[in-house]
């Protein structure tokens, strides 16, 4: 397939094996951490760590010699991330602090009534006790009441702790670092440089921005994508008005994969000349950008991966925490991973279609690197697998 030259909005016509060339290339080519901060441009977060929380599953697929807990020294140490409302919680660059005040807008308005204004004293004496001796944790404010209505809700009963998520999501403090994933509130100007802070982006350009890096970070995005992959504070028309006009001025390509439109930003043309990323076999994040539209990842790669740490266990097919398992171009195996101590224990291994995808050295070279990148020195495989398949992964580990 040619790049070839764009006219308006024609689209580029891609075939499914295109789309697995491209989205191999962009998601899984290797580089230092900063570098692929900035190619993806955020990185969900999710508490949740069996194996690492999500965002050091999304780094250890892509930066070589990525240990656990990395991504903490740098975006709280190095600043090269923020804890922001992204797609979900997500880590995002500092310097996008000046267009994410849509979202700060939108949200203020939602916790207007539950608590902003019926709370005002208490909202006060919050910020000023954090300007005063931030950051703090919600442990750490002298006001420690409970609202019993409230108990049972997504943030709980306390006081403090909902003022904080509703000036949080307000953007009137930020994270400034987690303490055992609790968060540390401080202050923006704790945190964001002052350049940024003074500047702010007006509404379209905003939303435009956001919609831009919701393509830089999948790569690849549907068009009739649902709701929440888009996840921007505009209506679905006026969203739609926007991407006409990033199209009209060719910052977004759209392409046809096979019947179905998606577009990407005009400077990932380029990664179709990238060179092929070695191949060899990662455990991919739950949350990772590359599977964010489960029903795109079902048609392009004939993969359905639905993430079950939700459902009620009788109800799984696979396991609570189950990792795709990429190799080459292609989703060839689901894992289910949990770390414990100095081992790795392998719970569940389905190979899709049932028989292996990688050659053992392969299999065995991915498992050490995933021990490797745990800290870990030993792995237990299930004894309730296939005898088969265990074997395989027994075999395998003693060759890598």
């Amino acid at each position: 397939m040619s790049r070839g030259a764009v006219q308006e909005t024609v689209p580029l016509s891609w075939s499914r094996s295109d789309a697995r060339r491209f989205l191999a290339r962009y998601h899984l080519s290797p580089g230092s951490l900063d570098q692929i901060i900035a190619r993806l441009g955020s990185i969900q977060y999710d508490p949740l760590r069996p194996v690492g929380r999500n965002p050091d599953l999304v780094l250890q697929s892509r930066v070589p010699g990525y240990r656990v807990d990395s991504w903490e020294a740098a975006a709280y140490g190095d600043r090269l991330m923020i804890d922001a409302w992204d797609k979900q919680a997500c880590l995002v660059p500092p310097g996008d602090w000046r267009h994410r005040w849509v979202y700060h807008d939108h949200f203020r308005e939602r916790w207007r009534e539950r608590v902003l204004e019926p709370y005002a004293d208490q909202v006060e004496a919050t910020l000023a006790q954090l300007a005063e001796g931030g950051p703090l944790t919600s442990l750490d404010f002298e006001n420690q009441e409970r609202v019993e209505s409230w108990q049972g809700s997504w943030y709980g009963a306390k006081l403090v702790k909902v003022i904080l998520r509703a000036l949080w999501d307000s953007g009137e403090v930020i994270t400034h670092h987690r303490v055992k994933g609790r968060h540390a509130y401080a202050l923006p100007g704790q945190v964001i440089p002052d350049e940024v802070l003074r500047e702010r982006s007006d509404e379209d350009e905003a939303l435009q921005f956001l919609i831009r890096r919701r393509h830089q970070s999948m790569g690849l995005l549907r068009v009739n994508a649902q709701k929440a992959l888009w996840s921007v504070p505009a209506s679905p028309a006026r969203r739609r008005d926007l991407l006409a006009q990033l199209v009209a001025a060719q910052e977004l390509v759209p392409v046809d994969i096979e019947g179905e439109l998606y577009h990407l930003r005009r400077e990932e043309l380029e990664v179709m000349d990238w060179p092929e990323p070695e191949t060899r076999l990662r455990f991919i994040a739950p949350l990772d950008p590359l599977v964010w539209d489960r029903n795109a990842v079902a048609r392009i790669f004939d993969f359905n991966y639905v993430w079950e740490v939700y459902k009620p266990a009788a109800q799984r097919q696979w396991g609570y925490y189950v990792l795709p398992v990429f190799y080459g171009d292609r989703f060839v195996a689901r894992a289910d991973l949990r770390s414990n101590g100095d081992v790795l224990h392998v719970l569940g291994w389905w190979w899709e279609n049932g028989h292996p995808a990688a050659p053992p050295e392969e299999l065995g070279l991915a498992l050490a690197r995933f021990r490797d990148y745990l800290g870990v020195s030993e792995m237990a495989v299930s004894e309730d697998l296939p005898q088969r398949t265990r074997q395989q992964l027994l075999d395998a580990a003693r060759l890598g």
